[in-house]
């Protein structure tokens, strides 16, 4: 008779809560101390270490310390982030001015992870019909690498506001070599209680009971049970750790 899978201890789960409730996309908060090389392996290993369907390990990551490479891309950014900003009007438009949405030169560290979308040849398994299934895989790679490096005490923020073609060209990424993610990574002074577009009053989190369905889509979920469940985790975790 097999055993069932040990849970882990109370402070290990509370450990993991801890890292998935106050992890923060940061922008303005980076201190220029470097990043130790192994302290960074560790949060590359984790990455590593992410899911990937078919076991396709489908990433690569692009390690970006020169000031000068930086530079570039935060000019990449810029660029962008003129076009974005025309997009938005009114109250929105305004508010938008006022954000920091990167911290490229800031950060000691900056990190591309892509999608090598041709690396397994042929039919790969669990691929076989969602053909998207390795950039997803890769994007847990992002998920793993933000919770370490919130238990290392490194802020990261994603850079999403930037031409990809041009991306492409200054980092020497291949045409078959999906860009999934632009990080910075660092120390930081401070990290929110909340996520900081909320502080800055761009959006608030959605309530969680609203998104649950039960069966199918659409259907209530208020008869599962978990409407209570739901109320007293939110209440006790967002307390503990004073997160919103």
């Amino acid at each position: 008779m097999k055993q069932q899978v040990a849970a882990f201890s109370d402070d290990e789960c509370e450990a993991v809560y801890r890292a998935i409730l106050t992890r923060r996309d940061v922008r303005s908060e980076f201190l220029p101390d470097e990043i130790e090389n192994d302290v960074l392996a560790r949060l590359l290993l984790a990455a590593h270490h992410a899911p990937s369907v078919g076991f396709m390990q489908p990433w690569d990551f692009i390690v970006i310390k020169d000031k000068e490479q930086r530079r570039a891309v935060k000019n990449l950014f810029t660029e962008a982030n003129e076009e974005a900003a025309a997009m938005f009007s009114g109250e929105r438009k305004e508010k938008y001015s006022t954000l920091k949405l990167e911290g490229i030169v800031e950060s000691p560290v900056n990190l591309c992870i892509t999608c090598s979308r041709k690396r397994s040849e042929g039919p790969v398994l669990g691929r076989t019909h969602i053909p998207q299934m390795d950039l997803y895989s890769t994007v847990c790679a992002v998920q793993n690498l933000w919770l370490a490096a919130r238990a290392e005490g490194i802020g990261m923020g994603w850079v999403s506001i930037f031409k990809p073609e041009k991306m492409r060209e200054l980092l020497g990424i291949p045409e078959d070599v999906e860009i999934v993610a632009y990080l910075c990574l660092g120390y930081v002074k401070e990290m929110y209680d909340k996520p900081e577009l909320e502080v800055a009053g761009w959006a608030k989190r959605t309530e969680l009971a609203s998104l649950i369905h039960a069966d199918r889509f659409g259907a209530s979920a208020a008869t599962t049970g978990l409407a209570d469940a739901l109320a007293l985790e939110t209440e006790r975790l967002h307390t503990r750790y004073k997160t919103g």
